[in-house]
């Protein structure tokens, strides 16, 4: 006996599938469909010392901040204050600025583009077949728009 594990959206594929395997043979106590509870909440922003996603909400910060400290001592030798406070005002406000810009392009664009692009894997399809029926039932998953497939003897 072999073992045939499948990730599906939840759609007519899938139930077509189901239908198409149960006509070429397999039957109904050999297919078992496990429905997945895809993750709800929010990716957090700040890592944790367990937990690094690899997004660093400082890196446009400090580019920034050195940009706009250059800026400000420049600027600052014909201000009032001098170079060196305006230098780090304008490391301050350029730092504040980046992670701010960080924050809404994480928050904001990335989260549309999160919601609109994905595939979500929401059913995991168990089939228990020969091995002589194997390589006809992974062709019908594949036929029907299977996201992945998985096959163990």
């Amino acid at each position: 006996m072999v073992q045939i594990f499948s990730t599906f959206e939840h759609s007519t594929n899938l139930e077509l599938a189901i239908t198409v395997l149960e006509k070429n043979g397999i039957q109904k106590g050999n297919i078992f469909a496990v429905p997945l509870t895809n993750r709800k909440t929010e990716r957090r922003l700040f890592d944790s010392i367990h937990n690094a996603d690899g997004i660093s909400l400082i890196s446009t910060g400090a580019a920034l901040g050195t940009a706009f400290a250059v800026i400000g001592a420049s600027v600052g030798f014909k201000l009032a204050w001098g170079p060196i406070y305006w230098g780090l005002i304008g490391a301050a406000g350029g730092f504040a600025l980046g992670v701010c810009i960080d924050v809404f392009y994480y928050k904001v664009i990335k989260k549309q583009q999160r919601l609109l692009r994905g595939k979500n894997s929401e059913v995991i399809l168990v089939i228990e077949c020969e091995e002589s029926q194997a390589d006809i039932v992974e062709d019908v998953l594949w036929h029907h728009f299977a996201i992945g497939t998985a096959r163990v003897v």
